[in-house]
């Protein structure tokens, strides 16, 4: 991609063709994720906006690693802006998401267990075929997001943080608590749901493939998904954003 400002900018056009490659690593990493209809020629075409932003953003200050973090936050979070931007009901679903994540984690102290879809719809009065149905349109309901770790108001803000100090998104990742509860949560899940996110991200099977290694629809395993990835998230984030096993640390460890 190129555009006047960059064609006359030879030096800035050697910074885009070197750090093209991990735009494109970005893109593969998301699509795989993604549902069927999101191309990743487009999410590179997005990416490579955001790079192009950072690089014309760029200053001695980040540089290095820093610098390396600083363009891969930028691409990916244009690829995210373009997704939303195709998606014109996706702040609706992830505020319904946020609710049954809510109601997922008060049903889970009362029961002392993961609720059912049923106990979860029932709760929030719902049908459950309502319910099922904001699971499946939720499709490609991801663990932890750009917006988890910054808020969306702020993100431009975080990503500058990120560019210029020691705090670095991935840490939260490699958090030894956020593994321990990570790991419980899944522990506590019925067997048909570790069974479903097994396939999906060990053995990297399609929707489809699982369904028919489980004898159930593609929708269904697509609405086991998301109720999976909703109880997980309901573990990891609580009321209480200081104890929370998200919260980004300030400091490297």
């Amino acid at each position: 991609m190129s555009t006047p400002l960059v064609s006359a900018n030879p030096q800035l056009q050697r910074l885009i063709e070197a750090q093209a490659p991990v735009v494109e690593r970005i893109a593969q990493r998301m699509v795989r994720r993604l549902p069927a209809h999101v191309e990743r020629d487009d999410l590179v075409q997005d990416g490579m906006l955001g790079l192009i932003n950072a690089l014309l953003r760029w200053t001695r200050a980040t540089t290095g690693q820093h610098f390396e973090n600083y363009v891969s936050q930028r691409a990916r979070g244009a690829m995210i802006d373009g997704l939303r931007a195709i998606d014109s009901g996706s702040r609706q679903r992830r505020k319904e998401m946020r609710q049954i994540e809510q109601a997922i984690q008060m049903l889970g102290h009362t029961l002392g267990r993961s609720p059912t879809e049923a106990e979860v719809a029932r709760s929030m009065n719902m049908d459950i075929a309502d319910y099922q149905r904001i699971l499946q349109d939720v499709d490609g309901y991801v663990l932890i997001s750009l917006d988890d770790l910054s808020g969306e108001e702020n993100s431009d803000f975080y990503l500058e943080q990120c560019a210029t100090s020691q705090l670095d998104p991935l840490i939260v990742l490699e958090r030894a608590d956020l593994r321990k509860t990570l790991i419980q949560a899944i522990e506590q899940l019925p067997e048909q749901m570790q069974l479903v996110l097994q396939l999906y991200y060990e053995e990297d099977l399609k929707m489809h493939q699982i369904g028919t290694a489980l004898g159930l629809s593609e929708a269904r395993i697509s609405q086991l998904h998301t109720q999976t990835i909703a109880q997980l998230r309901a573990a990891l984030f609580v009321s209480e954003p200081q104890k929370s096993a998200l919260k980004p640390r300030t400091k490297s460890r």
